[in-house]
């Protein structure tokens, strides 16, 4: 039981997830400080508050409706969405295309110790046949 959770948890999937959750929570930092240090104090430039959910609320019949929530919410997305597609993807996507153009090799691949005991395995058999 122990050795099946220990391949689990060695596998690239699962140390790739935690790697990405981490980065993942490192970059929030980075998102919130441009949102906090710049987008905040542009949006109390341009309308006056630097909070917009604040802004545009109205109620009708006591229910209070808030299109600056909304427009809060998808700002931070798009903020989001942005860094990361300009800091992860696009630089990752030119990678790939050098790689595709030769310019860049790809790494070597490693084999797996169950595969390189196999081979020398096999390579002592046929030199054991020859002999024969």
């Amino acid at each position: 039981m122990f050795d099946g959770f220990k391949t689990f948890i060695m596998r690239g999937n699962v140390i790739d997830l935690a790697v990405g959750i981490v980065i993942g929570a490192a970059f929030t930092g980075v998102v919130s400080a441009l949102t906090e240090g710049l987008v905040f104090p542009l949006v109390a430039a341009i309308f006056g508050e630097p909070d917009l959910t604040q802004l545009w609320t109205f109620k009708i019949n006591e229910a209070e409706f808030s299109v600056g929530l909304f427009l809060d919410a998808v700002l931070n997305f798009l903020l989001v969405a942005a860094a990361l597609y300009f800091v992860i993807v696009y630089p990752m996507n030119k990678l790939a295309e050098r790689r595709a153009r030769g310019q860049e090799p790809e790494p070597a691949p490693v084999p797996e110790p169950n595969v390189v005991l196999l081979a020398e395995i096999r390579d002592l058999l046929a030199e054991q046949n020859r002999r024969a």
